[in-house]
């Protein structure tokens, strides 16, 4: 078998969600938190070194997948062709084990009833046999992804698997790999004490804050989303997690 997979560079994604709503116009499936490619984001830092984080990930396709080895009615099987993990709905219980296992949050659910059955990214094996890239690879408008034999992508872009807030890649292998976001360069300098003072008037309004620490420190949960977290108690979570309320 050879293993397929993918690669994501987080330097070039915005998180226009042209890859979520690529995967479910394709694919068929509804508005709402069953999103096979989902899109996360969120920011680290604060003024004047803040910094935006996108990750658009649908399901690394593990090389030693646990959601495999979870399920106990045999719904999800790796295929041979490509290295795919797959489900079949016929045999899912809606048990949620793969979702326990998984670290990822891979499987998703169109509601949180009991009886939902999962349903994941296919590794759109359908496109792969007609010679063709999955949907949500050829979306992309800035080329974030690439997708292909893993080992011709590790020669490629190397072997990172994971990023920062990301579960360890040792326990299930991804293949999924990661160009992790380069250090900023200012591109115009400029006197970060003037610019705050500067922001800091609004004539006859008054100021809009007091001192400087009133941009840079923050009680906790002041930020909404100051890290990655890629698994979520409801899909009501999911969906405030991502940005994206059309896909």
């Amino acid at each position: 078998m050879t293993q397929y997979g993918f690669f994501f560079d987080m330097n070039r994604c915005y998180a226009c969600q042209a890859c979520s709503i690529a995967c479910k116009d394709w694919n068929e499936i509804e508005p709402g938190a069953e999103k096979w490619m989902t899109v996360y984001e969120w920011e680290g830092g604060t003024f004047p070194n803040l910094r935006l984080h996108s990750l658009a990930f649908s399901c690394a396709h593990c090389e030693n997948p646990a959601c495999v080895a979870a399920c106990e009615s045999g719904a999800l099987y790796k295929e041979e062709e490509y290295g795919a993990v797959l489900v079949d709905q016929d045999k899912c219980t809606g048990c949620r084990q793969c979702y326990d296992a998984c670290p990822y949050g891979a499987p998703k659910f169109a509601t949180d009833e009991p009886t939902a059955k999962m349903s994941k990214c296919t590794m759109c094996v359908d496109r792969l046999a007609e010679g063709k890239q999955p949907a949500c690879t050829m979306a992309c408008p800035l080329r974030a992804f690439d997708f292909g034999p893993l080992d011709e992508l590790i020669e490629k872009y190397g072997d990172v698997r994971y990023c920062e807030g990301m579960p360890g890649p040792d326990a299930t292998s991804p293949a999924f790999l990661i160009w992790n976001p380069r250090e900023k360069t200012p591109l115009v300098p400029y006197d970060v004490k003037e610019a705050i003072a500067l922001n800091q008037q609004r004539g006859d309004l008054g100021t809009m804050f007091e001192s400087e620490e009133d941009l840079t420190v923050f009680e906790e949960g002041t930020i909404g989303r100051d890290g990655l977290k890629m698994k979520h108690s409801s899909n009501i979570e999911l969906m405030r997690a991502t940005r994206n309320d059309m896909a």
